[in-house]
């Protein structure tokens, strides 16, 4: 029954956020369209509840630039002034409302990463897939792109295993206190993270959204 309350919750929240944004995301859309061109969205597979993979959308933050072997440019290249912006105050992950509408994301859980990165979880870690994944959580709330993967990693299994009604709405009012102090958008030296490669990781790249 609790599941059915949160599920209720991601509908409505997501059908009234549509609503009240429409006019913000409009105009977001049009920037970047006059700033980086098309396409405005951003869209990727990611996983989700129980690994299952699923189509992320955001608002584009980077551009299609490439060396001269064809090879993507690092993050902090490709980032726009616009991108920087639409990072900093959250606003590239508003598209993520229609995958909370279809049923692919909650409004609350654990961020989606990358599908890559099933193979380099241990067991505990892999828990985090247990529920849908959320446009903000509890690792958001508590230090973001601030704090190693490691801690993002206990902070969503904790989540996990003590999530209620109650504590999605602390962790939606926290994250919009988050949001308007712009805190811990990046790791230091990094346009998002570096990679996560496991509990042994050494490469330090970088992939748009990761957070």
């Amino acid at each position: 029954m609790r599941f059915f309350f949160k599920r209720l919750m991601d509908f409505i929240g997501a059908v009234v956020g549509l609503a009240l944004l429409a006019p913000v995301m409009l105009l977001i859309a049009l920037f970047i369209c006059l700033n980086m061109g098309r396409p405005v969205l951003f869209r990727q597979v990611r996983p989700g509840l129980h690994g299952r993979p699923f189509v992320i959308y955001k608002f584009r933050t980077m551009k299609e630039e490439r060396d001269s072997r064809g090879n993507l440019l690092p993050d902090e290249l490709r980032l726009t002034r616009l991108g920087r912006f639409l990072r900093s105050t959250s606003l590239d992950e508003l598209p993520e409302l229609f995958n909370v509408l279809k049923g692919d994301m909650s409004l609350v859980g654990p961020r989606p990463l990358l599908m890559e990165y099933l193979e380099r979880y241990t067991p505990e870690q892999a828990r985090r897939h247990e529920v849908k994944p959320g446009i903000t959580g509890w690792a958001q709330v508590n230090g973001r792109n601030a704090i190693t993967w490691e801690e993002k990693f206990k902070l969503d299994v904790w989540y996990v295993d003590n999530w209620s009604l109650w504590l999605d709405f602390k962790i939606l009012g926290s994250t919009f206190l988050k949001v308007l102090r712009r805190e811990g958008i990046s790791a230091k030296g990094y346009a998002t993270m570096p990679e996560f490669m496991g509990n042994e990781q050494r490469n330090f790249n970088t992939v748009e959204g990761d957070n």
